[in-house]
Protein backbone atom coordinates (compact mmCIF):
# COMPACT_ATOMS: atom_id res chain seq x y z
CA UNK A 1 0.00 0.00 0.00
CA UNK A 2 2.48 2.01 -0.54
CA UNK A 3 5.11 3.43 2.21
CA UNK A 4 4.56 4.58 5.52
CA UNK A 5 5.72 7.91 7.54
CA UNK A 6 6.52 8.50 11.35
CA UNK A 7 3.36 8.62 13.28
CA UNK A 8 1.83 12.33 14.17
CA UNK A 9 -0.28 13.74 16.77
CA UNK A 10 -2.84 14.90 13.70
CA UNK A 11 -3.74 14.83 10.35
CA UNK A 12 -6.12 17.16 9.03
CA UNK A 13 -8.00 16.21 5.73
CA UNK A 14 -8.59 19.21 3.84
CA UNK A 15 -7.17 22.92 4.27
CA UNK A 16 -10.18 25.33 4.23
CA UNK A 17 -11.54 27.04 6.56
CA UNK A 18 -12.22 24.22 9.04
CA UNK A 19 -9.20 22.58 8.27
CA UNK A 20 -7.23 25.98 9.05
CA UNK A 21 -9.43 26.95 11.94
CA UNK A 22 -8.67 23.80 13.87
CA UNK A 23 -4.78 23.86 12.48
CA UNK A 24 -4.48 27.12 13.73
CA UNK A 25 -6.62 26.05 17.61
CA UNK A 26 -4.34 22.69 17.86
CA UNK A 27 -0.72 23.61 16.92
CA UNK A 28 -0.83 26.80 19.51
CA UNK A 29 -2.37 24.30 22.25
CA UNK A 30 1.15 22.40 21.42
CA UNK A 31 0.28 19.49 19.39
CA UNK A 32 2.12 18.47 15.90
CA UNK A 33 -0.33 18.90 12.84
CA UNK A 34 -0.09 17.90 9.58
CA UNK A 35 -2.28 18.91 6.85
CA UNK A 36 -3.32 17.16 3.60
CA UNK A 37 -4.17 18.99 0.48
CA UNK A 38 -5.55 17.96 -2.32
CA UNK A 39 -4.89 21.02 -4.64
CA UNK A 40 -2.61 23.83 -5.07
CA UNK A 41 -0.85 25.96 -2.54
CA UNK A 42 -2.12 29.84 -2.57
CA UNK A 43 -0.95 33.47 -1.44
CA UNK A 44 -2.44 36.81 -1.78
CA UNK A 45 0.40 37.29 -4.23
CA UNK A 46 -1.31 34.57 -6.90
CA UNK A 47 -4.37 37.83 -6.95
CA UNK A 48 -2.68 40.88 -7.99
CA UNK A 49 -4.20 42.35 -11.02
CA UNK A 50 -5.94 39.24 -12.03
CA UNK A 51 -9.32 40.68 -12.76
CA UNK A 52 -10.25 38.29 -15.20
CA UNK A 53 -14.05 37.09 -15.28
CA UNK A 54 -13.16 34.81 -18.08
CA UNK A 55 -10.78 32.69 -16.77
CA UNK A 56 -12.00 32.99 -13.14
CA UNK A 57 -15.78 33.13 -13.30
CA UNK A 58 -16.56 31.62 -17.13
CA UNK A 59 -13.82 28.90 -16.95
CA UNK A 60 -14.01 27.91 -13.10
CA UNK A 61 -9.54 28.27 -12.52
CA UNK A 62 -10.38 27.75 -8.79
CA UNK A 63 -12.21 24.81 -8.94
CA UNK A 64 -12.03 21.24 -8.92
CA UNK A 65 -11.06 18.89 -12.16
CA UNK A 66 -14.41 17.75 -13.06
CA UNK A 67 -12.90 15.14 -15.47
CA UNK A 68 -10.85 13.91 -12.29
CA UNK A 69 -13.42 13.66 -9.77
CA UNK A 70 -16.91 15.31 -9.50
CA UNK A 71 -20.48 14.02 -8.28
CA UNK A 72 -23.43 12.09 -10.09
CA UNK A 73 -26.71 12.83 -9.98
CA UNK A 74 -30.29 11.93 -9.92
CA UNK A 75 -33.36 13.21 -8.83
CA UNK A 76 -34.82 10.10 -7.56
CA UNK A 77 -33.91 6.23 -6.36
CA UNK A 78 -35.42 4.93 -9.64
CA UNK A 79 -33.37 6.59 -12.28
CA UNK A 80 -29.93 6.49 -13.40
CA UNK A 81 -27.13 8.67 -12.04
CA UNK A 82 -25.01 10.88 -14.19
CA UNK A 83 -21.77 12.42 -13.47
CA UNK A 84 -21.62 16.31 -13.45
CA UNK A 85 -18.76 17.18 -16.30
CA UNK A 86 -19.26 20.69 -16.61
CA UNK A 87 -20.04 23.14 -13.85
CA UNK A 88 -23.77 24.55 -12.75
CA UNK A 89 -25.54 24.39 -9.86
CA UNK A 90 -22.82 24.87 -7.28
CA UNK A 91 -19.00 24.99 -7.49
CA UNK A 92 -16.86 22.46 -5.72
CA UNK A 93 -13.37 24.14 -4.71
CA UNK A 94 -9.63 23.37 -4.46
CA UNK A 95 -6.02 23.90 -3.59
CA UNK A 96 -5.63 25.40 0.18
CA UNK A 97 -8.13 27.50 1.74
CA UNK A 98 -10.71 25.25 -0.54
CA UNK A 99 -14.30 27.07 -1.37
CA UNK A 100 -13.72 29.74 0.95
CA UNK A 101 -10.91 31.44 -1.45
CA UNK A 102 -13.65 31.74 -3.84
CA UNK A 103 -16.90 32.74 -1.54
CA UNK A 104 -18.62 36.04 -0.93
CA UNK A 105 -17.89 36.85 2.53
CA UNK A 106 -21.80 36.62 3.54
CA UNK A 107 -21.00 35.72 7.14
CA UNK A 108 -24.73 34.86 8.89
CA UNK A 109 -25.59 33.54 11.92
CA UNK A 110 -28.07 31.00 12.01
CA UNK A 111 -31.19 31.57 14.02
CA UNK A 112 -31.77 29.75 17.58
CA UNK A 113 -34.92 28.51 16.35
CA UNK A 114 -32.48 26.64 13.76
CA UNK A 115 -30.82 24.23 16.28
CA UNK A 116 -33.97 23.22 17.76
CA UNK A 117 -36.25 23.18 14.86
CA UNK A 118 -38.08 19.96 15.30
CA UNK A 119 -38.81 20.62 19.31
CA UNK A 120 -39.98 24.13 18.62
CA UNK A 121 -42.36 23.20 15.18
CA UNK A 122 -43.60 20.44 16.87
CA UNK A 123 -44.40 22.68 20.38
CA UNK A 124 -46.18 25.60 18.22
CA UNK A 125 -47.63 23.63 15.30
CA UNK A 126 -48.09 20.07 16.33
CA UNK A 127 -46.38 17.10 14.85
CA UNK A 128 -48.53 17.24 11.53
CA UNK A 129 -46.50 20.17 10.18
CA UNK A 130 -43.98 18.25 9.82
CA UNK A 131 -44.42 16.09 6.24
CA UNK A 132 -44.24 12.41 7.34
CA UNK A 133 -40.46 12.03 5.24
CA UNK A 134 -39.49 15.03 6.62
CA UNK A 135 -36.25 14.43 8.78
CA UNK A 136 -35.41 17.35 10.19
CA UNK A 137 -33.97 16.98 14.23
CA UNK A 138 -32.22 18.94 16.71
CA UNK A 139 -28.71 19.63 16.33
CA UNK A 140 -27.96 18.70 20.27
CA UNK A 141 -26.74 21.77 20.54
CA UNK A 142 -28.65 25.21 21.46
CA UNK A 143 -27.76 29.19 20.20
CA UNK A 144 -26.43 29.87 23.29
CA UNK A 145 -24.19 26.89 23.60
CA UNK A 146 -22.64 28.13 20.20
CA UNK A 147 -22.85 32.06 20.59
CA UNK A 148 -19.26 32.00 22.23
CA UNK A 149 -18.14 30.48 19.06
CA UNK A 150 -19.75 32.31 16.46
CA UNK A 151 -17.88 35.30 18.69
CA UNK A 152 -14.27 33.82 18.02
CA UNK A 153 -14.97 33.15 14.46
CA UNK A 154 -16.47 36.61 13.50
CA UNK A 155 -13.83 38.08 15.57
CA UNK A 156 -10.49 36.34 14.00
CA UNK A 157 -12.57 36.69 10.39
CA UNK A 158 -13.13 40.70 11.04
CA UNK A 159 -16.68 40.45 10.41
CA UNK A 160 -18.21 43.57 9.66
CA UNK A 161 -21.71 44.61 9.88
CA UNK A 162 -24.43 45.32 12.53
CA UNK A 163 -26.67 43.37 14.63
CA UNK A 164 -29.81 41.25 13.20
CA UNK A 165 -32.78 43.00 14.91
CA UNK A 166 -34.87 39.34 14.45
CA UNK A 167 -31.32 37.52 15.37
CA UNK A 168 -30.30 35.49 18.55
CA UNK A 169 -28.41 37.25 21.33
CA UNK A 170 -24.93 39.00 21.23
CA UNK A 171 -22.08 38.56 23.47
CA UNK A 172 -20.43 41.40 21.28
CA UNK A 173 -20.91 43.45 18.55
CA UNK A 174 -19.68 42.50 15.07
CA UNK A 175 -15.68 43.74 15.25
CA UNK A 176 -15.85 45.86 12.47
CA UNK A 177 -18.66 48.84 11.57
CA UNK A 178 -20.52 48.04 8.50
CA UNK A 179 -19.72 48.65 5.35
CA UNK A 180 -20.87 51.18 2.60
CA UNK A 181 -24.73 52.18 1.94
CA UNK A 182 -24.93 52.24 -1.93
CA UNK A 183 -28.11 54.09 -3.45
CA UNK A 184 -29.36 50.76 -4.52
CA UNK A 185 -29.26 49.94 -0.25
CA UNK A 186 -30.63 52.98 1.17
CA UNK A 187 -33.26 51.90 -1.91
CA UNK A 188 -34.53 48.21 -0.17
CA UNK A 189 -33.69 50.04 3.57
CA UNK A 190 -36.07 52.82 2.70
CA UNK A 191 -38.82 50.79 1.15
CA UNK A 192 -38.54 48.14 4.07
CA UNK A 193 -39.08 50.29 6.96
CA UNK A 194 -41.86 51.81 5.47
CA UNK A 195 -43.25 47.74 5.04
CA UNK A 196 -42.31 47.85 9.12
CA UNK A 197 -39.76 44.85 8.02
CA UNK A 198 -36.72 45.36 9.48
CA UNK A 199 -34.04 45.33 7.51
CA UNK A 200 -29.80 45.46 7.95
CA UNK A 201 -26.47 45.70 6.56
CA UNK A 202 -24.87 42.09 5.53
CA UNK A 203 -22.44 40.82 7.97
CA UNK A 204 -19.22 40.98 5.39
CA UNK A 205 -15.81 38.85 5.73
CA UNK A 206 -14.93 41.80 3.36
CA UNK A 207 -13.83 44.04 5.64
CA UNK A 208 -14.78 47.92 5.45
CA UNK A 209 -12.04 49.24 7.65
CA UNK A 210 -8.03 47.94 8.28
CA UNK A 211 -8.12 45.16 11.24
CA UNK A 212 -6.04 43.55 13.60
CA UNK A 213 -7.62 40.14 14.70
CA UNK A 214 -6.33 38.61 17.97
CA UNK A 215 -4.16 36.68 16.48
CA UNK A 216 -2.33 39.47 15.62
CA UNK A 217 -2.92 39.09 12.22
CA UNK A 218 -2.98 42.62 9.99
CA UNK A 219 -5.62 42.94 7.05
CA UNK A 220 -6.32 45.93 5.30
CA UNK A 221 -9.55 47.17 3.94
CA UNK A 222 -12.14 46.21 0.81
CA UNK A 223 -11.93 47.98 -2.47
CA UNK A 224 -15.28 47.51 -3.55
CA UNK A 225 -13.33 46.21 -6.73
CA UNK A 226 -16.25 43.60 -7.58
CA UNK A 227 -14.14 40.65 -7.81
CA UNK A 228 -15.16 38.21 -4.79
CA UNK A 229 -17.35 35.67 -5.64
CA UNK A 230 -14.66 32.55 -7.99
CA UNK A 231 -12.40 35.19 -6.95
CA UNK A 232 -9.28 35.48 -4.49
CA UNK A 233 -9.04 38.79 -2.72
CA UNK A 234 -5.42 41.01 -4.10
CA UNK A 235 -5.95 42.93 -1.25
CA UNK A 236 -6.53 40.38 1.70
CA UNK A 237 -8.94 42.28 2.31
CA UNK A 238 -11.93 39.18 1.72
CA UNK A 239 -11.30 36.69 5.34
CA UNK A 240 -10.70 33.33 4.00
CA UNK A 241 -8.08 30.82 5.92
CA UNK A 242 -4.95 31.92 4.02
CA UNK A 243 -4.85 35.70 5.32
CA UNK A 244 -6.18 34.29 8.28
CA UNK A 245 -5.63 30.98 10.45
CA UNK A 246 -3.13 29.25 8.33
CA UNK A 247 -0.04 31.92 8.73
CA UNK A 248 -1.37 31.51 12.84
CA UNK A 249 -0.47 27.63 12.30
CA UNK A 250 2.38 28.15 10.63
CA UNK A 251 4.01 30.82 12.80
CA UNK A 252 3.96 27.87 16.03
CA UNK A 253 6.20 25.53 13.79
CA UNK A 254 3.82 22.86 14.52
CA UNK A 255 2.17 23.00 11.32
CA UNK A 256 3.13 21.23 8.02
CA UNK A 257 1.12 21.23 4.66
CA UNK A 258 1.72 18.75 2.06
CA UNK A 259 -0.44 20.27 -1.39
CA UNK A 260 -1.17 17.75 -4.20
CA UNK A 261 -1.91 14.95 -1.55
CA UNK A 262 -5.11 12.96 -2.11
CA UNK A 263 -6.72 11.68 0.96
CA UNK A 264 -8.50 8.07 0.05
CA UNK A 265 -8.91 6.36 3.05
CA UNK A 266 -9.12 6.31 6.86
CA UNK A 267 -7.16 3.40 8.29
CA UNK A 268 -9.02 2.07 11.21
CA UNK A 269 -8.84 -0.95 13.50
CA UNK A 270 -10.55 -1.99 16.64
CA UNK A 271 -13.34 1.32 16.28
CA UNK A 272 -10.21 3.94 16.09
CA UNK A 273 -8.50 5.23 13.16
CA UNK A 274 -4.59 4.72 12.91
CA UNK A 275 -3.95 6.93 10.41
CA UNK A 276 -4.79 7.72 6.68
CA UNK A 277 -3.71 6.38 3.11
CA UNK A 278 -3.07 9.14 0.57
CA UNK A 279 -1.93 9.41 -2.84
CA UNK A 280 1.06 12.01 -3.85
CA UNK A 281 -0.53 13.54 -7.07
CA UNK A 282 3.12 14.59 -8.31
CA UNK A 283 4.41 10.74 -8.14
CA UNK A 284 1.04 8.43 -7.81
CA UNK A 285 2.68 7.35 -5.13
CA UNK A 286 0.33 6.22 -2.28
CA UNK A 287 1.79 6.79 1.21
CA UNK A 288 0.36 5.64 4.73
CA UNK A 289 0.32 8.41 7.16
CA UNK A 290 -0.07 7.07 10.78
CA UNK A 291 -1.83 9.90 13.56
CA UNK A 292 -3.30 9.66 16.57
CA UNK A 293 -6.32 11.66 15.96
CA UNK A 294 -7.60 12.22 12.44
CA UNK A 295 -9.55 15.47 11.28
CA UNK A 296 -12.20 15.29 8.10
CA UNK A 297 -12.07 18.97 6.93
CA UNK A 298 -13.43 18.75 3.23
CA UNK A 299 -16.40 19.49 1.32
CA UNK A 300 -19.55 17.81 1.68
CA UNK A 301 -19.34 15.12 -1.17
CA UNK A 302 -16.01 14.60 0.04
CA UNK A 303 -16.57 14.24 3.82
CA UNK A 304 -19.29 11.80 3.22
CA UNK A 305 -17.04 9.76 -0.02
CA UNK A 306 -14.25 9.47 2.78
CA UNK A 307 -16.23 7.95 5.46
CA UNK A 308 -18.11 5.54 3.08
CA UNK A 309 -14.66 4.37 0.98
CA UNK A 310 -13.35 4.20 4.26
CA UNK A 311 -16.03 1.77 5.46
CA UNK A 312 -16.18 4.05 8.72
CA UNK A 313 -19.75 4.17 10.15
CA UNK A 314 -23.10 2.96 8.80
CA UNK A 315 -23.99 3.66 5.54
CA UNK A 316 -27.44 5.37 5.08
CA UNK A 317 -30.21 2.99 3.65
CA UNK A 318 -33.27 5.40 2.55
CA UNK A 319 -35.77 1.96 2.35
CA UNK A 320 -34.89 1.06 6.09
CA UNK A 321 -34.07 4.72 7.37
CA UNK A 322 -31.13 2.61 8.94
CA UNK A 323 -27.85 4.16 8.96
CA UNK A 324 -26.46 7.82 9.35
CA UNK A 325 -23.73 8.21 6.65
CA UNK A 326 -24.88 9.98 3.92
CA UNK A 327 -28.96 11.02 5.34
CA UNK A 328 -30.12 14.55 5.54
CA UNK A 329 -28.46 16.32 2.30
CA UNK A 330 -29.91 19.27 1.98
CA UNK A 331 -29.43 22.41 -0.65
CA UNK A 332 -30.78 25.94 -0.37
CA UNK A 333 -33.92 27.34 -2.74
CA UNK A 334 -32.77 30.73 -3.91
CA UNK A 335 -35.71 30.94 -6.80
CA UNK A 336 -37.73 33.15 -4.56
CA UNK A 337 -36.64 36.07 -6.26
CA UNK A 338 -37.79 39.30 -8.11
CA UNK A 339 -36.15 41.68 -10.84
CA UNK A 340 -37.39 45.26 -10.96
CA UNK A 341 -36.31 47.46 -13.87
CA UNK A 342 -36.00 50.91 -13.61
CA UNK A 343 -36.83 53.09 -16.54
CA UNK A 344 -35.89 56.47 -14.95
CA UNK A 345 -33.10 55.37 -12.16
CA UNK A 346 -29.99 54.86 -12.94
CA UNK A 347 -26.90 52.93 -10.84
CA UNK A 348 -23.50 52.45 -10.83
CA UNK A 349 -23.47 48.56 -10.54
CA UNK A 350 -20.46 47.82 -11.38
CA UNK A 351 -18.66 48.84 -8.00
CA UNK A 352 -19.24 46.63 -5.11
CA UNK A 353 -17.94 43.80 -3.54
CA UNK A 354 -19.11 40.16 -2.37
CA UNK A 355 -20.89 40.81 0.95
CA UNK A 356 -22.32 44.34 0.18
CA UNK A 357 -25.76 44.09 1.01
CA UNK A 358 -28.94 44.31 2.93
CA UNK A 359 -30.92 41.62 4.45
CA UNK A 360 -34.23 41.33 6.64
CA UNK A 361 -35.27 38.06 8.30
CA UNK A 362 -38.86 38.99 9.28
CA UNK A 363 -40.08 36.06 6.63
CA UNK A 364 -36.96 33.50 7.98
CA UNK A 365 -37.12 30.82 10.17
CA UNK A 366 -39.93 30.85 12.51
CA UNK A 367 -39.80 35.14 12.92
CA UNK A 368 -43.25 35.16 11.00
CA UNK A 369 -46.65 32.67 11.64
CA UNK A 370 -46.56 29.17 9.30
CA UNK A 371 -50.14 28.10 10.47
CA UNK A 372 -51.51 28.88 7.29
CA UNK A 373 -48.61 28.63 4.89
CA UNK A 374 -47.34 25.08 3.65
CA UNK A 375 -44.04 24.97 4.65
CA UNK A 376 -41.92 25.31 7.78
CA UNK A 377 -38.76 27.82 8.19
CA UNK A 378 -38.50 30.33 5.40
CA UNK A 379 -36.02 32.40 3.55
CA UNK A 380 -33.81 35.92 4.54
CA UNK A 381 -34.71 38.62 1.57
CA UNK A 382 -31.74 40.81 0.58
CA UNK A 383 -30.53 43.73 -2.16
CA UNK A 384 -27.01 43.37 -2.87
CA UNK A 385 -24.39 45.15 -4.80
CA UNK A 386 -21.93 42.45 -5.73
CA UNK A 387 -19.88 44.41 -8.81
CA UNK A 388 -21.07 43.30 -11.97
CA UNK A 389 -18.80 42.20 -14.47
CA UNK A 390 -18.62 42.76 -18.29
CA UNK A 391 -19.59 39.57 -19.46
CA UNK A 392 -22.19 37.75 -17.15
CA UNK A 393 -24.67 39.93 -16.79
CA UNK A 394 -27.36 41.07 -19.04
CA UNK A 395 -30.82 41.19 -17.87
CA UNK A 396 -33.94 42.38 -19.90
CA UNK A 397 -37.48 42.11 -19.05
CA UNK A 398 -40.02 39.52 -19.59
CA UNK A 399 -41.33 39.36 -22.90
CA UNK A 400 -38.06 40.42 -24.61
CA UNK A 401 -36.99 38.20 -27.54
CA UNK A 402 -33.80 36.43 -26.92
CA UNK A 403 -31.79 37.78 -29.89
CA UNK A 404 -31.94 40.59 -32.15
CA UNK A 405 -32.79 44.25 -32.34
CA UNK A 406 -34.98 44.28 -29.26
CA UNK A 407 -32.36 42.09 -27.22
CA UNK A 408 -29.73 44.27 -28.04
CA UNK A 409 -32.14 47.77 -27.43
CA UNK A 410 -33.23 46.56 -23.92
CA UNK A 411 -30.12 45.16 -23.19
CA UNK A 412 -28.46 48.62 -23.59
CA UNK A 413 -31.35 50.33 -21.86
CA UNK A 414 -31.44 48.42 -18.54
CA UNK A 415 -27.47 47.57 -18.16
CA UNK A 416 -27.57 49.79 -15.14
CA UNK A 417 -31.47 49.85 -14.53
CA UNK A 418 -32.18 46.64 -12.70
CA UNK A 419 -31.88 45.78 -8.95
CA UNK A 420 -32.50 41.96 -7.58
CA UNK A 421 -34.58 41.23 -4.49
CA UNK A 422 -33.65 37.72 -3.83
CA UNK A 423 -34.48 35.34 -1.13
CA UNK A 424 -32.13 32.85 0.04
CA UNK A 425 -34.43 30.06 1.57
CA UNK A 426 -34.04 27.26 3.69
CA UNK A 427 -34.26 23.26 2.79
CA UNK A 428 -35.33 20.05 4.75
CA UNK A 429 -33.84 17.34 4.69
CA UNK A 430 -36.13 14.26 3.62
CA UNK A 431 -35.82 10.70 3.82
CA UNK A 432 -35.19 10.06 0.28
CA UNK A 433 -32.36 12.85 0.01
CA UNK A 434 -28.80 11.25 0.41
CA UNK A 435 -25.63 10.69 -0.27
CA UNK A 436 -24.11 7.57 -1.37
CA UNK A 437 -21.78 6.07 -3.61
CA UNK A 438 -22.13 5.72 -7.47
CA UNK A 439 -22.11 1.46 -8.42
CA UNK A 440 -21.04 2.64 -11.79
CA UNK A 441 -18.93 5.68 -12.10
CA UNK A 442 -15.70 5.80 -10.54
CA UNK A 443 -12.67 8.72 -9.98
CA UNK A 444 -9.44 8.98 -11.13
CA UNK A 445 -8.16 6.44 -8.88
CA UNK A 446 -11.07 3.61 -9.61
CA UNK A 447 -12.65 5.34 -6.29
CA UNK A 448 -16.46 5.56 -6.81
CA UNK A 449 -18.15 8.76 -7.08
CA UNK A 450 -20.39 9.98 -4.50
CA UNK A 451 -24.11 10.11 -5.63
CA UNK A 452 -26.51 12.82 -5.23
CA UNK A 453 -30.38 11.94 -4.89
CA UNK A 454 -32.02 15.19 -4.99
CA UNK A 455 -34.70 17.18 -5.73
CA UNK A 456 -37.61 19.85 -4.78
CA UNK A 457 -40.11 18.92 -2.98
CA UNK A 458 -43.91 20.40 -2.34
CA UNK A 459 -42.01 22.27 0.84
CA UNK A 460 -39.50 23.94 -1.14
CA UNK A 461 -42.16 25.23 -4.30
CA UNK A 462 -44.73 26.44 -1.86
CA UNK A 463 -41.77 28.73 -0.18
CA UNK A 464 -40.33 30.26 -3.45
CA UNK A 465 -43.40 31.27 -4.57
CA UNK A 466 -44.35 32.90 -1.09
CA UNK A 467 -41.04 34.57 -1.30
CA UNK A 468 -41.09 35.85 -4.36
CA UNK A 469 -43.99 36.92 -3.62
CA UNK A 470 -42.83 39.26 -0.80
CA UNK A 471 -40.23 40.11 -3.20
CA UNK A 472 -42.29 41.89 -5.75
CA UNK A 473 -43.70 43.74 -3.08
CA UNK A 474 -40.70 45.24 -1.69
CA UNK A 475 -39.70 45.72 -5.50
CA UNK A 476 -43.40 47.60 -5.83
CA UNK A 477 -42.17 49.49 -2.78
CA UNK A 478 -39.10 50.86 -4.35
CA UNK A 479 -40.44 51.82 -7.77
CA UNK A 480 -39.57 49.52 -9.93
CA UNK A 481 -41.67 50.15 -13.25
CA UNK A 482 -41.49 46.26 -14.31
CA UNK A 483 -41.20 43.53 -12.10
CA UNK A 484 -40.47 39.93 -12.70
CA UNK A 485 -40.85 36.95 -10.53
CA UNK A 486 -41.69 33.33 -10.27
CA UNK A 487 -45.29 31.84 -10.10
CA UNK A 488 -43.61 28.17 -9.93
CA UNK A 489 -40.99 26.38 -9.00
CA UNK A 490 -39.94 23.61 -11.23
CA UNK A 491 -37.91 20.44 -10.81
CA UNK A 492 -34.18 20.79 -9.49
CA UNK A 493 -31.73 21.29 -12.20
CA UNK A 494 -28.14 20.34 -11.48
CA UNK A 495 -27.27 22.70 -14.86
CA UNK A 496 -28.01 26.01 -13.34
CA UNK A 497 -25.91 27.78 -11.21
CA UNK A 498 -27.89 28.40 -7.78
CA UNK A 499 -25.76 28.21 -4.52
CA UNK A 500 -22.48 26.91 -3.45
CA UNK A 501 -24.21 25.69 0.01
CA UNK A 502 -24.49 22.13 0.36
CA UNK A 503 -24.81 20.31 3.95
CA UNK A 504 -25.36 17.06 5.53
CA UNK A 505 -24.41 13.61 4.89
CA UNK A 506 -22.28 13.59 8.09
CA UNK A 507 -25.03 15.55 10.39
CA UNK A 508 -24.49 15.81 13.94
CA UNK A 509 -26.90 14.92 16.73
CA UNK A 510 -27.01 14.07 20.93
CA UNK A 511 -26.78 10.22 20.52
CA UNK A 512 -25.37 7.82 17.47
CA UNK A 513 -28.98 6.06 16.27
CA UNK A 514 -29.76 9.87 14.65
CA UNK A 515 -26.23 10.91 14.03
CA UNK A 516 -22.68 10.62 12.39
CA UNK A 517 -20.87 12.67 15.03
CA UNK A 518 -21.59 14.47 18.32
CA UNK A 519 -21.77 17.98 19.28
CA UNK A 520 -18.33 18.43 19.50
CA UNK A 521 -18.17 16.71 16.06
CA UNK A 522 -16.47 13.91 17.27
CA UNK A 523 -17.56 10.28 15.34
CA UNK A 524 -19.67 7.67 17.47
CA UNK A 525 -17.94 4.69 15.73
CA UNK A 526 -14.50 6.25 16.15
CA UNK A 527 -13.87 8.40 19.07
CA UNK A 528 -10.40 9.46 17.80
CA UNK A 529 -12.20 10.60 14.05
CA UNK A 530 -13.68 14.17 13.65
CA UNK A 531 -15.41 15.31 10.90
CA UNK A 532 -16.06 19.26 10.90
CA UNK A 533 -18.04 21.26 8.22
CA UNK A 534 -21.18 21.79 6.11
CA UNK A 535 -21.59 18.25 5.78
CA UNK A 536 -22.55 18.29 9.89
CA UNK A 537 -25.94 20.27 9.18
CA UNK A 538 -29.29 18.24 9.87
CA UNK A 539 -30.50 20.86 7.26
CA UNK A 540 -29.82 24.21 5.58
CA UNK A 541 -30.67 27.72 7.15
CA UNK A 542 -32.18 30.82 5.17
CA UNK A 543 -28.43 31.59 5.76
CA UNK A 544 -25.03 31.34 4.01
CA UNK A 545 -23.05 28.53 6.02
CA UNK A 546 -19.67 29.43 6.62
CA UNK A 547 -20.31 31.53 9.99
CA UNK A 548 -22.17 28.30 11.35
CA UNK A 549 -19.63 26.32 9.93
CA UNK A 550 -16.25 28.48 11.61
CA UNK A 551 -18.37 28.20 14.54
CA UNK A 552 -18.25 24.11 14.46
CA UNK A 553 -14.72 24.40 13.67
CA UNK A 554 -13.85 26.28 17.24
CA UNK A 555 -16.20 23.92 19.25
CA UNK A 556 -14.66 20.88 17.55
CA UNK A 557 -11.22 22.34 18.27
CA UNK A 558 -11.86 22.64 21.77
CA UNK A 559 -13.16 19.15 21.77
CA UNK A 560 -9.87 17.33 20.12
CA UNK A 561 -7.87 19.08 23.09
CA UNK A 562 -9.98 17.68 25.20
CA UNK A 563 -10.03 14.68 24.03
CA UNK A 564 -6.17 14.87 23.26
CA UNK A 565 -5.76 15.02 27.28
CA UNK A 566 -8.29 12.56 28.35
CA UNK A 567 -9.67 10.86 25.73
CA UNK A 568 -13.05 9.37 25.81
CA UNK A 569 -16.56 9.93 24.01
CA UNK A 570 -17.04 14.20 24.71
CA UNK A 571 -20.20 15.05 26.32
Amino acid sequence: MGKTLPKVDVIIAGVGWAGGIIASELTKGGLNVVGLERGRERKTEDYFMVHDELRYSSRYDLFQDLSKETVTFRSNANIRALPMRQYGSFLLGDGIGGAGVHWNGQTFRFLPYDFQIRSQTIAKYGKSKIPPEMTIQDWGVTYDELEPYYDRFEKMAGISGEPNPLGGKRSANYPTPPMKKTPVIKMFEDATKKMKLHPYMWPSANLSEPYTNPDGISRAACQYCGYCERFGCEYGAKADAVVTVIPVAKKTGKFEIRTHSQVRRILHSGGRATGVMYTDLTTGEDIIQPADIVVVTSYVFNNVKLLLTSKLGQPYDPATGRGNVGRNYAYQVLKGNALGFYENQEFNLFAGAGSLGMNLDDYNGDNFDHSKVKFIHGAGISTSQLGFRPIANNAVPSGTRGWGKEFKANSVKYANRWINVGAQGSSMPFRHHFIDLDPAYKDVFGDPLPRMTFDFEEQDRELAVFMATRCSEIQKEMGASHIDFIKSLGPYEITTYQSTHNTGGTIMGPKPETSVVNTFMQMWDAENVFVVGASNFPHNSGYNPTDTVGALAYRASEGILKYRKKGGMLV
